[in-house]
């Protein structure tokens, strides 16, 4: 879930529990789905927040070396990439 989805879970549960009038939806609490998406928007948006920290960058570094079947001089290779999840 990233930010953005997070906040839309927010602001629908806010219109949900306070903004609507109760009874629209037949045998349905409105006010209590609207608590939880805001939960659930809210644990979201913390999870999205951690996840996106720069702290948790990772470095990846790879060696090859391989022989040159013509001259056979050893050549070896260092690379080195910012890991994704």
């Amino acid at each position: 879930m990233r930010i953005g989805s997070s906040i839309f879970l927010i602001a629908l549960g806010a219109i949900l529990a306070w903004a609507v009038a109760p009874g629209l939806i037949p045998f349905v609490d409105q006010a209590l789905v609207g608590y939880i998406l805001i939960a659930v928007g809210v644990i979201g948006l913390i999870v999205s927040l951690v996840l996106a920290s720069p702290g948790r960058t990772r470095r990846v570094s790879e060696t090859r070396s391989v022989v040159d079947p013509n001259t056979g001089e050893r050549i070896t290779r260092n690379e080195s990439r910012d890991g994704t999840i």
